[in-house]
């Protein structure tokens, strides 16, 4: 009996490879150093606006991820260095700095806090009711 779950777990987890096209054994890649507080939350006609201040400290990271709706966001302090999915930096955005990450699964990107403060972001996420903020997503090959 153990052997049909173990099949029948690795044939779902095929399936979800393959439905979602990450490999199987890739992981999500965690941030660290990141901290978020909640402002505000409400709906409106099926779409969900989520105010959040980001902290992330010297070192940090948020991990690779993406958002299935655009995000909207401004440096109140430190600077946020960003990396898109082939691993080129693709912006570099000092205090002051207007951000925005445009929505889906094939707009993966980290951000990294490469200076000696913390970095702050006033953000607002534009998501489909129910959307988690972020999804996780594997590191990109030229990660590793």
């Amino acid at each position: 009996m153990g052997n049909v779950i173990s099949r029948a777990a690795t044939a779902c987890a095929l399936t979800a490879s393959v439905l979602t096209g990450t490999a199987v054994g890739a992981s999500a890649t965690p941030g660290s150093g990141v901290s978020a507080k909640e402002l505000f939350k409400f709906t409106v006609d099926g779409t969900d606006y989520i105010g959040k201040e980001i902290t992330i400290q010297p070192g940090g990271s948020t991990g690779w991820h993406y958002h299935d709706g655009p995000l909207y966001a401004v440096i109140v302090a430190g600077t946020l260095t960003h990396y898109d999915d082939s691993c080129a930096v693709d912006g570099v955005y000092p205090k002051g700095a207007p951000v925005y990450e445009p929505p889906g699964a094939d707009a993966v990107h980290i951000g990294k806090n490469l200076g000696p403060e913390p970095t702050a972001l006033k953000v607002l996420y534009v998501l489909p009711t129910g959307s988690p903020p972020s999804e996780d997503a594997p590191a990109p090959v030229c990660a590793s």
